[in-house]
Order: C-alpha cells, then sequence, then structure tokens
C-alpha cells in the first residue's frame, strides 16, 4: 500500500493465456458472511507470452544484486479481454542463489504500492539474504518504472511536494490533487487502457512468468500491497505456490480508505503503550497519547507554517496541520519511532523543527519525481478499494477509532486523502466481485506483521490468516511497514522459505520495541 514505505527511497505484482481459473471456481466468503458466487474473469485466447532475454533496465540508483542477475522482457496482452490488443513490456530479473546448485523452487518477490518498483529496490536485507540457496526473480509489475508503458505521473509527484506547503486538509488542496490527476489520465489514456492495470491482470502476468520460466513450483514473498496481489494471485494458481510469505498485509476483501483507520489507531496505541511502559519516557513525557490527540486538534484550527532546509531542494516552506500531523505519525513517526515522543513534545512545546524536516524531506526529494507508476496505483485503488464502500462507511470507521478527532480530519483516510474526488477525475470501471473474494488456500503461509505499522496493522495479518488453514501470524515488536528490514522479521521470512512448515520465530521472544529516546527539559 502506498503504501509506501521503501527505505532506498526515503521512507518511509499455455495456462497462462485463456484466464480460466483452475484453483479458484469453488465460492469465497467475504468478512460479511455472504457468500460469494462470483467467478474469476474470463477471456478471449491470447499467442503465449514472450519471455526476451536481454539486458537489466537502468535504475535511478545503483541495484548490486542486479550486476549478476539475468535480465529478460516479458511480453504480455494489456488487456486479456480484449482479442488482438496492445501489448505490454514487463521487466523481469532474476538474481541468482548464492549457493550453486540452487535449490529448485525460486522465490518470487511481489512488491507494494501499488506503484513500487521491485527491480529498484529488491526486498534483500543486510545479513539475511533471500537468494541464500535460491534464486529471486523480481517482475516489474505492469505501469511501473522499469517497465513499458511506465504509468509514472510527474505531475502528482509535484504535487505532493508542493502539498507540504498546503494545509493538508483544505478543499484547495483536495482540488490541486485531483487537477493533477486529471492531468496524468488525459495523458496516459491515449496510449493505455488505464481499466487493464488492475490486480487480476498482474496476477495472469505471474502465471504467465512463471510458465515462461518454466516453474512448476515457487516460494511467493509479498510486501503491502503486494500481499493484496499474492492473495489474489493464490487463488488463481495455488497448486503452483510451496509456500507463501505476507509482509505488511493489505487484505483484498477488506482493503479500502475505511480500512486504513483501524491500522492508524493500532500502531498510535502500540506507540503509546510502548512509552508508559518505558521509565524514562513515561517522567518525561507524561500522557503522550492525549498530547497527541491535542495537538491534532489544536492544529487543525490553526495550522503552523515553518521552513526547513530539504538537502538538494533548498529551504521548504511546510505547513502542519492536524492532518499533516496525523499522516506524519501512520507513516513517518512509525518508521523513526525513537524519536516519536521528542518530535510530539517539542512541537507542544512551540517547535515543529523535527516534524516539518522528515515530512519535507520525504515528499520533496527530487529523485522520487518520475519513480512511482502513480498510474496503476489510482487504476487499483479507484477500481478494486474505493467503489466497495461508500463515504459513510469511511466516516463511520474513523469515528470509531479516532472519536476526538476533528471532522475535517476524519474526513480524510490516513495516506489516501481525497482520493475518492481523484477517483472521479481517474474515471475507471468498478472491478469485478470477484477481487473481493477471500483466500482460503491450503499451502503453507507466513503472515508478518509489525506492531508500529500504522499503514497495514497486525489485525489485517490476524484476518488473512484466520482464513489460512496453515498460516502462521506473527507480529514483530516495535517494527513498522517493512518487517523484511528487521533482522528479526528477515531471518524469520528466510527460515519460513527453508522449513514453512516449522520456521524459526524464536527471535520473537527476545526482541523488544526499540527505547524510545528521550530529551532534556526544555527551558
Amino acid at each position: 500500500m502506498a503504501l509506501h514505505g521503501s527505505p532506498r527511497i526515503g521512507f518511509a505484482l499455455a495456462v497462462t493465456l485463456a484466464m480460466t481459473c483452475v484453483a479458484c471456481t469453488h465460492s469465497e466468503s467475504p468478512p460479511s458472511g455472504k457468500p460469494s458466487a462470483a467467478a474469476a474473469p474470463t477471456a478471449v485466447s491470447h499467442p503465449p507470452a514472450q519471455y526476451q532475454p536481454g539486458p537489466c533496465p537502468a535504475t535511478p540508483q545503483p541495484v548490486p544484486e542486479l550486476q549478476a542477475a539475468h535480465c529478460a522482457t516479458l511480453v504480455v496482452p494489456e488487456n486479456r479481454t480484449k482479442p488482438g490488443g496492445r501489448t505490454l513490456r514487463l521487466a523481469v530479473a532474476v538474481i541468482p542463489s548464492e549457493t550453486q546448485p540452487a535449490t529448485a523452487d525460486p522465490i518470487v518477490f511481489i512488491t507494494g504500492g501499488p506503484g513500487e518498483d521491485a527491480i529498484v529496490d529488491p526486498p534483500i536485507a543486510d545479513g539475511v539474504g533471500l537468494n541464500r540457496n535460491r534464486d529471486l526473480i523480481l517482475l516489474s509489475q505492469r505501469g511501473n518504472h522499469s517497465s513499458q508503458p511506465a504509468l509514472t505521473c510527474p505531475e502528482i509527484d509535484r504535487f505532493f511536494a508542493r502539498r507540504v506547503g498546503l494545509v493538508y486538509d483544505a478543499a484547495s488542496t483536495g482540488d490541486e490533487y485531483v487537477q493533477a490527476a486529471k492531468t496524468c489520465h488525459d495523458r496516459l489514456a491515449g496510449g493505455a487502457d488505464l481499466a487493464a492495470f488492475n490486480s487480476t491482470e498482474s496476477a495472469y502476468d505471474l502465471i504467465d512468468l512463471r510458465n515462461a520460466l518454466h516453474i512448476n513450483q515457487w516460494n511467493v514473498f509479498s510486501h503491502s500491497y503486494g500481499t493484496d496481489l499474492a492473495l489474489l494471485y493464490s487463488r488463481l494458481d495455488a497448486p503452483a505456490i510451496r509456500s507463501l510469505a505476507l509482509d505488511g498485509v493489505a487484505p483484498p476483501s477488506i482493503a479500502s480508505p475505511s480500512w486504513t483507520w483501524g491500522s492508524a489507531r493500532e500502531a498510535f496505541d502500540n506507540m503509546m503503550s510502548a512509552c508508559t511502559v518505558q521509565p524514562e519516557c513515561q517522567a518525561r513525557y507524561p500522557n503522550l497519547g492525549d498530547t497527541f490527540v491535542r495537538l491534532v486538534n489544536q492544529l487543525e484550527a490553526h495550522p503552523t507554517t515553518t521552513t526547513v532546509n530539504v538537502e538538494g531542494v533548498g529551504e521548504t516552506k511546510v505547513v502542519i496541520d492536524g492532518g499533516t500531523l496525523l499522516n506524519w505519525m501512520v507513516t513517518l513517526g512509525t518508521h523513526f519511532p525513537a524519536e516519536l515522543p521528542a518530535a510530539i513534545d517539542e512541537l507542544a512545546h512551540g517547535n515543529p523543527a523535527r516534524v516539518a524536516q522528515r515530512w519535507a524531506w520525504v515528499w520533496t526529494t527530487p529523485s522520487r519525481v518520475g519513480m512511482m507508476g502513480w498510474g496503476l496505483t489510482l487504476s487499483v485503488w479507484c477500481s478494486e478499494w474505493v467503489p466497495f464502500e461508500s463515504e459513510d462507511d469511511q466516516l463511520r470507521a474513523a469515528r470509531q477509532d479516532f472519536a476526538a478527532l476533528p471532522d475535517s480530519v476524519r474526513a480524510q483516510a490516513p495516506q489516501l486523502p481525497f482520493l475518492r474526488q481523484a477517483c472521479s477525475a481517474w474515471n475507471v470501471p468498478k472491478a469485478a466481485d470477484w477481487v473481493r473474494g477471500v483466500a482460503d488456500g491450503t499451502f503453507p503461509a507466513l503472515v508478518l506483521s509489525g506492531s508500529y505499522d500504522g499503514q497495514t496493522g497486525p489485525a489485517s495479518g490476524q484476518y488473512v490468516a484466520q482464513h489460512l488453514p496453515h498460516a502462521i501470524s506473527v507480529t514483530v515488536p516495535g517494527v513498522a511497514h517493512g518487517i523484511y528490514t528487521d533482522r528479526c522479521g528477515a531471518a524469520i521470512i528466510a527460515s519460513f522459505f527453508n522449513a514453512p512448515q516449522q520456521p524459526d520465530t524464536s527471535c520473537i521472544n527476545s526482541t523488544q520495541p526499540p527505547p524510545y529516546a528521550v530529551a532534556p527539559p526544555l527551558p
């Protein structure tokens, strides 16, 4: 999910061709419990996907893992429901196993966003290489930076850079976002069928890739929105999955703007509780949660403006209102937890510099422009998430989880402000009900969550694990979005792929949330 969070960019998816379903002909049950008879979409026949070896794609920053990689282009139909249509060129990189010969079943990585690029940022944590004894396969999903066409939206990137100097929740800010989305939509629509950039087509891209590589079974590792795609893919190709790891879970059956409120609340409660059990933090920052809620209300009524110096950008105006502060906590404060109490306290004493610096650094960095496949992002969100709930549903969730916040803050879902309005401009049709089905495959599954993950909270992982009969659910204390970047989390993932039935999760027993930094009292 942007559900963003890539550590490298500063935060901080011949059986293949007919869309016939092998593993999903049974009915699924959505969270409501009402049975759904929706079947997977069907398609006309297409020529086999082409796998064309070639050089690795250029990346904006060096990716050491690509030096030994075998790269290729996977040519797939743009829209499998339309015969004789355009094709897409998806970048593929296979990172060889460190030990040879490699174990027969490789690992395929499905990254998040939607719109992030697995080839630009492979999931290999320091000291725990996922390619130790298996090949690691990276696919740049349709619409992403390394594939063609790339549905990047510099218009949206530039808006986000400007947004740091705007009132986050203001209607005028939403208008700017909608205009940026419309401009990008109108530019891309002439060369791409935006409705075809969706999770179902991406799932069939994965089947095409597996068959092109002549792989009978592989292991699937997914992160953030990638878990949404992986769960959907698992309903189409379950016999081909030896094991499935889900890191930071976005369940396709419940993913929506309203769903983000529960994740935000979980992270908030866990982070504030952690301060109360750390004596120095509790003594220095009593009632931290109350202070945060009070600040959101105060800043929403009276935003504060400051200026910070951002490397590569220069002096940058930053406006902090209540919506800014809430979203800073959800997407940034959770990733830099040690400084969260001090940052809140400084803000309460009239010093917004720490919050402003981190907020501006993430959103204004020039290297971000043109990197995110916002076209894929909006096509997925606007067809698979937004249409499946009402605005009242979204507001009801906000009131339930954060009753003490102002109405104007609760009106915009965390991470997804003004999305409903942007979707009107993006103008893609609602997805088939099939995408909201619940995955229940019998393959071994590892469901990983972080107790500080304000983007995809632990409750989402537990929900998914309840429906997968051979799932192990693990929550790593004090970790935010992206368990694979944590040493304990990465070790569990590596252990799982070696022994899916009995992964070594013992490091959880000795893992504690990192201690909060306690600053000297302000004068």
